[in-house]
């Protein structure tokens, strides 16, 4: 949140809190600290020096305090774990939800996990074990343990009196889950449906039994799918018996949706998805994951090479036809980009799945048609024009028409190949990202000179 924000948030700034701090008005700044949101509290802790940030960490509330340490980065709350006492921790630990401190202890060198691990509750530390267990990028590893949940035979006014006892400890009362007494899930029932129920209506009658839900070891991607086109504020997550093991909330979702954008953008550009922040990537990493993409595209050009180096002959008996080549190539590998991010896209939604391909291809080649057609007349009105008569280039009318119908038929093709790639890759189990713009850029470069070869072959006889 930029100043401007802030101030009409808070009716405060940041450089008044670093003003009471550095006049020491500890009482001031503790009241107005306290009133910012705990996201809030978090990106201002972070720009403060370590001295500092754990001084005004400690002016928290005891109940806000761990919701600020679970929105501050991994290498911050290692610096707070460190400076706490043992009863400052283990306070901590038990206010957070058991989801957030997974997150937390999965980011956390070894020797802090078996501090923060040993200053836990038995069973907070066997409930966390647990999650930990569970698959990377699952239902499991990303829910919580902090649900209501409501039996059939209790009526609407026994529902409320156990919200007001243990809604607290939940991470959501909005929507509560019903089970039977071995936790079996039986259905869902929401608040709006309590509060617009008599008091005596039994939770059996009212609730909806056909409930979407997810299974421990459903990839994560899969949930926020479901979130998305059910518009959903919480899902429950079940076991293999449907047993009740926990709840993924709305917030989670989202995190996840980040994640794995970010993973498809990074893919998407040929590089190894990484996990950590940009600053917070050492130079080391980044060319780790940078490089073995680079090394695979620069071989894979290699063809490119071997076609020229085979044409050469033709290319020396019509000299004006090189200057067209870095033209046509980049005409291929835009025209297939914009096709396979349009289909990956589409399939990241669920609007396309491999049973439409022939639809795709249909609908890419016609595209490709339109756009191809376009692109040719407008080069060569620009040949004919500009290379021509205001540059002076020797070029004839038949070189032109070569130039123009392979642009057409470079759009054409490209268009369709870049659909087909990431549906096939997705058929065979692979992630379509990695087939995107730099590989596709790269396959095209070699089509296009194939493709603007055959033309000059048959239109000038070379």
């Amino acid at each position: 949140m930029d100043q401007e924000d802030f101030v009409e948030t808070y009716g405060f700034s940041t450089d008044d809190l670093n003003q009471l701090l550095e006049r020491k008005q500890y009482r001031q700044l503790r009241e107005k600290v306290n009133d910012l949101n705990e996201a809030d509290t978090a990106e201002y802790l972070e720009e403060l020096p370590d001295e500092k940030r754990l001084l005004v960490f400690r002016m928290l509330q005891k109940d806000k305090a761990s919701d600020v340490f679970a929105f501050l980065p991994p290498d911050i709350q290692k610096i707070i774990i460190d400076s706490f006492t043992d009863t400052e921790l283990r306070n901590i630990v038990e206010d957070l939800y058991v989801d957030d401190a997974v997150d937390m202890l999965e980011e956390l060198p070894a020797s802090v996990v078996r501090r923060v691990l040993k200053n836990a509750k038995p069973e907070t530390r066997n409930l966390i074990n647990q999650f930990l267990r569970y698959p990377d990028n699952s239902a499991g590893s990303i829910m919580t343990a902090e649900y209501l949940s409501l039996k059939k035979e209790m009526e609407v006014h026994d529902a409320f009196d156990y919200i007001r006892a243990n809604g607290q400890d939940s991470e959501t009362i909005y929507v509560l889950f019903v089970t039977d007494e071995k936790r079996h899930l039986e259905g869902v029932v929401t608040v709006k449906d309590l509060l617009m129920h008599p008091y005596e209506a039994k939770i059996g009658s009212i609730m909806e039994d056909n409930v979407i839900k997810c299974v421990t070891t459903d990839d994560q991607e899969d949930v926020a799918d479901l979130f998305n086109r059910y518009d959903l504020l919480s899902m429950p997550v079940v076991d293999q018996e449907n047993r009740l093991v926990g709840l993924i909330s709305v917030d989670d979702v989202v995190d996840v949706m980040e994640d794995e954008a970010t993973e498809d953008m990074e893919k998407m550009a040929a590089i190894i998805p990484t996990e950590r922040p940009y600053f917070k990537t050492s130079v080391f990493e980044t060319w780790k994951s940078r490089i073995p993409w680079l090394t695979v595209l620069m071989v894979s050009a290699t063809f490119t090479a071997i076609i020229l180096t085979a044409f050469e002959n033709q290319l020396a008996a019509c000299a004006a036809l090189t200057g067209f080549i870095p033209m046509l190539m980049g005409i291929g590998g835009n025209s297939g980009s914009q096709a396979s991010v349009t289909v990956i896209r589409a399939t990241s939604l669920g609007d396309v799945e491999f049973k439409d391909f022939f639809r795709v291809i249909w609908k890419e080649i016609r595209v490709g048609a339109l756009c191809g057609v376009s692109l040719a007349a407008v080069n060569f009105i620009k040949i004919w024009l500009v290379d021509k008569l205001l540059l002076g280039h020797d070029i004839t009318l038949m070189v032109d028409l070569v130039v123009c119908a392979t642009s057409a038929a470079v759009v054409v093709f490209a268009k369709t190949v870049g659909a087909m790639l990431p549906l096939l890759m997705e058929k065979l189990g692979f992630d379509p990202a990695v087939m995107a713009s730099p590989f596709i850029s790269t396959v095209m470069d070699a089509m296009s000179l194939l493709i603007y070869f055959l033309f000059a072959h048959l239109l000038l006889g070379i």
